[in-house]
């Protein structure tokens, strides 16, 4: 059997041909992969997804440097080999070959496999038939390129000739096979080909051709050659499940570029296009171009090099912030830049003290070191988002915001967590902030969606992947802390660190309220604090910000009027304002937050007692029998 491809060698650097100047690249690591399953026969039909729309790099024959090209160049360049016929369907297109040579082999093969004759046979028939003979061949030879012809923009067609070939191509008379050489088959936007979909919704083109190619890998005759067929899909999600979950499809993915991979792509630019990239440090470049695919990164230089202006950080951080949002989608995902710190946020003393001194510094650590995470809990209008928001202005990383990861389209939320997963991976270091976490994911039980236990099973498996650890962290927002998946509250995960954010109490009100009366230049004297106190009694962070806001508004309306705003128009305007009826929903949230607090020094009682934890359980429970939960 020959080898699908050459591998020029195994270092990450770029490699000079002895002789000459050019440059090499080393064989992208899933051409290897790809390579060996289908050499050593683990699989006849191979499904390629993931990064496929991005740029790969082409061994150049004629003594230049390597080229990066679209990936259909980059196989058809790696697998046009010595005893291989390469055959690739494009979409929208006709099926190619490498070359005219092995189009006309297997065209000849072809027409042996239809008049069933060997070679030998061929020839005397050739010679007794005479004319006759020579037009049933032609007619053959005809119908063969009127196949070819009838494929291009029908993949209907094009799949059950590809099917065919394979078996023309396994013909053997006499024990000799007709055809020397093996077909490799690459079929582009198989995706596109064989949607996703019950049997039942899809017409009956896609029905015909998820009916081929279930034909064609569970053949036991193509099982057994030497054929194979690529598929090429973004995601195994998108492929028809018919198909999708036939144990004979292997899967390889073909990841985001890594750091090496970029510092080589930097390395040709550099080469190619000289001073023109106004790059100063491709080692900051690769670092900084992190989430970037070749192709965005070859758009930045480009448009570097023809603007003639230097490229500065900001530049690549923003052209970053624009390739992720295009990958999962505005409504997915946001880049989120708070502009506020932990200076900004009011009260939270011993909050913010354990933030800096702990949680930030374990963030920033690597390795074993770092936290996979942390949930914050707390009652609605607590001022969970507005803190860790400046927590995450505080680390310096990249911070994506996680909107809507269940997609109401049938199995794309399953596509928009394999993109996530490859710009995680891609990135060097990540916060995912997700803001009311327990509507974003579901449970594992019987009771929930398959697509939401399959979307939980997963993002458990990431918080936990060993690769990731260090490089991507989680901040899981919740006033229904209990409602989050057990498994993700589990140690290892967010588990390890779930954090209580409650409303203010001592000095911490004392900070509040001195924040709403600063608003409206009001000294906070004792008793001005006291009366504003006894008048403020059980405001959360939220219902503070509300009054701080009124104050600001009817101060203004005041001046208007030509006259001041004292403490009692403050006073009165607290006494006016009427909590909604949320009490003892917040009662039940703030409960659930104290009892899955994972550090005492959090509590407001860090001596709290075992029979004070008790006492908690067992109000949730009443609680709950009143139907809170």
């Amino acid at each position: 059997m020959s080898d699908l491809q050459k591998v020029p060698g195994t270092s990450a650097d770029l490699q000079k041909v002895p002789g000459t100047s050019a440059i090499r690249h080393p064989t992208p690591d899933f051409l290897r992969r790809a390579g060996r399953i289908l050499n050593s026969g683990q699989a006849r039909a191979l499904l390629l997804t993931g990064n496929l729309h991005d740029l790969f790099p082409v061994p150049e024959d004629r003594g230049g440097d390597d080229d990066y090209r679209p990936v259909i160049d980059s196989l058809r360049r790696h697998w046009s080999v010595s005893g291989q016929i390469l055959l690739i369907h494009e979409v929208n297109g006709p099926i190619r070959f490498a070359s005219e040579e092995d189009r006309e082999r297997l065209k000849n093969a072809w027409l042996r496999w239809r008049t069933g004759r060997d070679a030998d046979q061929l020839a005397v028939d050739r010679m007794l038939g005479g004319r006759r003979f020579d037009r049933e061949l032609e007619a053959l030879a005809d119908n063969f390129d009127a196949s070819l012809r009838k494929a291009i923009g029908n993949p209907t067609v094009a799949f059950e000739l590809l099917r065919q070939l394979c078996l023309c191509s396994r013909f053997a008379p006499g024990g000799e096979p007709i055809l020397p050489e093996r077909l490799l088959i690459v079929i582009e936007g198989a995706d596109l080909a064989l949607p996703e979909a019950p049997l039942h919704n899809l017409a009956e083109a896609d029905r015909r051709r998820v009916g081929i190619l279930a034909d064609w890998f569970g053949d036991p005759g193509f099982l057994d050659a030497d054929d194979a067929v690529v598929l090429l899909a973004e995601s195994r999600s998108l492929l028809n499940h018919r198909v999708a979950r036939m144990p004979q499809l292997l899967e390889v993915e073909v990841p985001a570029p890594d750091l090496e991979t970029r510092r080589r792509f930097l390395a040709w630019f550099e080469r190619r296009h000289g001073e023109e990239t106004l790059v100063e440090s491709l080692d900051e470049l690769a670092e900084l171009s992190a989430g970037l695919s070749l192709q965005a990164l070859s758009q930045l230089l480009k448009g570097a090099a023809h603007g003639g202006e230097p490229l500065d950080r900001g530049h690549v951080v923003a052209k970053v912030e624009e390739f992720v949002v295009s990958q999962l989608g505005e409504d997915v995902v946001s880049i989120a830049k708070p502009e506020h710190t932990l200076d900004d946020v009011v009260g939270f003393r011993r909050l913010k003290a354990f933030l800096r001194q702990e949680m930030i510094p374990r963030f920033q650590a690597s390795g074993s070191a770092a936290l996979p995470g942390a949930a914050i809990a707390g009652p609605i209008g607590s001022g969970k988002t507005f803190l860790f928001e400046a927590v995450a202005a505080e680390l310096d990383m990249v911070v994506l915001t996680l909107k809507n990861v269940r997609s109401q389209w049938f199995g794309q939320t399953d596509v928009l967590f394999e993109r996530l997963r490859r710009v995680l991976e891609a990135l060097s270091k990540v916060v995912i902030f997700i803001d009311e976490a327990d509507t974003q994911f579901g449970g594992l039980g019987e009771a929930a969606h398959a697509t939401e236990r399959r979307l939980t099973g997963k993002i458990q498996q990431m918080m936990s992947d060993p690769r990731l650890r260090g490089r991507v962290f989680w901040l899981l927002m919740t006033a229904r802390i209990h409602r989050l998946s057990p498994d993700i509250r589990r140690p290892g995960r967010v588990g390890d660190l779930i954090i209580p954010v409650l409303d203010p109490t001592d000095d911490d009100r004392l900070d509040f309220l001195r924040w709403v009366l600063a608003t409206v230049d009001l000294e906070p004297t004792p008793a001005v604090l006291e009366r504003l106190d006894r008048a403020t009694q059980g405001n959360s962070a939220a219902a503070f910000a509300a009054l701080r806001s009124n104050l600001k508004a009817h101060r203004s309306l005041a001046a208007g009027a030509g006259r001041s705003f004292t403490i009692d128009d403050a006073l009165a305007l607290a006494h006016e304002m009427l909590p909604a009826d949320i009490d003892q929903t917040r009662r039940y949230q703030t409960l659930q937050a104290l009892v899955n607090t994972t550090r005492r020094s959090l509590l407001p009682d860090p001596e709290v007692r075992e029979k004070d934890r008790r006492a908690w359980s067992d109000e949730i429970r009443r609680l709950e029998g009143e139907g809170l939960a």
